[in-house]
C-alpha cells in the first residue's frame, strides 16, 4: 500500500485520528457489555444459550478479518475504514432488537464480524502511523480503546441504572458513534495499493511469523480474559469478600490495564519492545503469583493489578510487530488478531473448568504459568523494534529517509 507522502504535521494528525477511531472501537464494546442481561431477559435465554449466542461474536470475527486487507486494497485505507466502523458501530443495534436464541446468534455473527474487519482495519492504519512517525504509538492507541470502553461502559451502566429500553440506548449510541466515525475517519491516511500490487487472497493462512507473535499475544490475552471473568468471583468465592469488593477488583483491573496502556509508548520508545515484554512478563508473573498464593483481598488485588500492569502493552506490540513482520501486513495482523480472540473466547470457559474439576487457585496457576511465557518468547516482538526507523525530520522526503533508517 502507498499513496502521497505526508509530512509530519499530517501525519500526527491522522494519529489523533486513528486514536479517535480507536476510542470509538471500545466505546461500542463497551456500550454493549453493559447491557447483555437486558438482552438475555429480552431473548428468554438460559445462561447456555446467552453463551452459546456471545461465542458467535468470536466466531464471526475470526472469519471476517482476513477479508479487511483486501477490503482495503479495494477501495483504499481511508474509506475502507470508514465503511468498516460504520457497518461496526450500526451493528451495536442488532442484538438489542433480537427475539430469540437463533436471531441473536446471526446479530452476534454480524456483530462480531464487522468488530474484526475494523479491528485489522484501524490497526494495520496504527501500524503504518507508527512506523511513518518511527516511535512507538500502538499501546496508546490501545490505551484509547480502553478508554472508550470505559466511557461507553459507564454511559451503558447509566442507562440500565436508569432502566432505559435498550433498543433506544443503543439506538442514540449507534447514531453519535457512526456520526463521530465518519468525521475522524476523513482525517486518516490514505493509503492507495500501487499499480502493479496484487490484491491480497480473500482467505488465507496467516504466516509464521504470525503465528509466533500470535502466541505471544494468546498468553496475554489469555490472562486478561480470564482476570476480567474470574476476578470477582475469585475475591467472593475463594476469600470471602463482599460482592462490591470483588467487582471493584475488575475495575481495578480494567483502569490499571487503560493506564498502563497509554503510558506504555514511553516505556516502549526507551527500552524497546522485547525488554518491555519481558520486564511485564515478570511483573504479570508476580502478579499471579500473588494471587495463587493469596490469604487476603488486598493481596489478591494487588495480584490482579500487577497482573494487569504487566499484559497491558503486550497485545498492542504484538499487532505492531505483525505489521512490520512481512510484506502484507493487514495479513499477518488478521493472523494475530485472529489468535488473540480465539485466546479470549476460551480463556474464561477452560478456567472454569479447572475450576470445576479443581480450583480457582489452579486455574490462576495457569496463567502465571502463561504470564512465564511472556518472558520466555518475547524474542519474537523483535521485528517491532528492527524496523521501527528513527524519526523523519521535518521537510524531509519520508521516503527517502525510511530507506536509509
Amino acid at each position: 500500500m502507498g499513496g502521497v507522502d505526508y509530512d509530519q504535521r499530517e501525519v500526527r494528525r491522522a494519529r489523533y485520528a486513528v486514536a479517535a477511531v480507536f476510542a470509538v472501537h471500545g466505546a461500542v464494546t463497551g456500550s454493549f457489555a453493559t447491557r447483555v442481561p437486558w438482552i438475555q431477559d429480552h431473548a428468554g435465554l438460559s445462561a447456555g444459550q446467552l453463551g452459546l449466542a456471545l461465542a458467535f461474536t468470536a466466531f464471526g470475527a475470526s472469519c471476517s478479518m482476513p477479508l479487511a486487507g483486501r477490503i482495503s486494497h479495494r477501495f483504499g485505507s481511508r474509506t475502507a475504514l470508514r465503511g468498516l466502523m460504520v457497518m461496526w458501530t450500526l451493528a451495536l443495534v442488532l442484538p438489542s432488537v433480537a427475539p430469540n436464541m437463533y436471531t441473536l446468534c446471526l446479530a452476534m455473527f454480524t456483530y462480531g464480524a464487522t468488530a474484526g474487519m475494523a479491528d485489522v482495519a484501524m490497526n494495520a492504519l496504527g501500524v503504518e502511523v507508527e512506523h511513518r512517525l518511527g516511535k512507538s504509538i500502538m499501546s496508546g492507541l490501545h490505551g484509547m480503546w480502553s478508554a472508550g470502553a470505559l466511557i461507553g461502559s459507564a454511559a451503558g451502566t447509566l442507562a440500565a441504572h436508569l432502566g432505559a429500553d435498550a433498543r433506544l440506548h443503543f439506538a442514540l449510541a449507534s447514531a453519535s458513534l457512526t456520526a463521530i466515525a465518519v468525521v475522524v475517519c476523513h482525517w486518516v491516511l490514505d493509503l492507495q495499493p500501487a499499480e502493479d500490487e496484487e490484491p491480497p487472497p480473500r482467505f488465507a493462512l496467516p504466516p509464521r511469523s504470525a503465528l509466533l507473535i500470535g502466541a505471544v499475544g494468546f498468553c496475554a490475552v489469555f490472562a486478561e480474559g480470564a482476570s476480567l471473568d474470574w476476578s470477582a468471583v475469585y475475591l467472593r468465592d475463594q476469600l470471602g469478600t463482599s460482592d462490591g469488593l470483588a467487582a471493584a477488583s475488575t475495575t481495578g483491573f480494567m483502569l490499571t490495564m487503560a493506564i498502563a496502556r497509554i503510558a506504555g509508548d514511553a516505556v516502549v520508545n526507551r527500552f524497546g519492545a522485547v525488554r518491555t515484554v519481558r520486564a511485564g512478563g515478570v511483573l504479570a508473573a508476580l502478579g499471579g503469583l500473588l494471587i495463587v498464593v493469596s490469604g487476603h483481598p488486598a493481596v489478591a488485588m494487588a495480584g490482579f493489578a500487577l497482573l494487569g500492569l504487566g499484559i497491558a502493552v503486550v497485545v498492542p506490540l504484538c499487532f505492531a510487530a505483525a505489521g512490520h513482520s512481512g510484506p502484507n501486513p493487514s495479513q499477518a495482523i488478521a493472523g494475530v488478531a485472529t489468535i488473540t480472540y480465539t485466546s479470549g473466547l476460551i480463556a474464561p470457559s477452560m478456567l472454569g473448568g479447572i475450576a470445576q474439576a479443581t480450583s480457582l487457585v489452579v486455574s490462576f496457576g495457569l496463567v502465571t504459568v502463561l504470564a512465564c511465557g511472556l518472558v520466555a518468547f518475547a524474542n519474537v516482538l523483535r521485528a517491532g523494534d528492527r524496523d521501527r526507523p528513527k524519526v523523519i525530520a521535518p521537510g524531509a522526503d519520508p521516503a527517502a529517509q525510511r530507506a536509509r533508517s
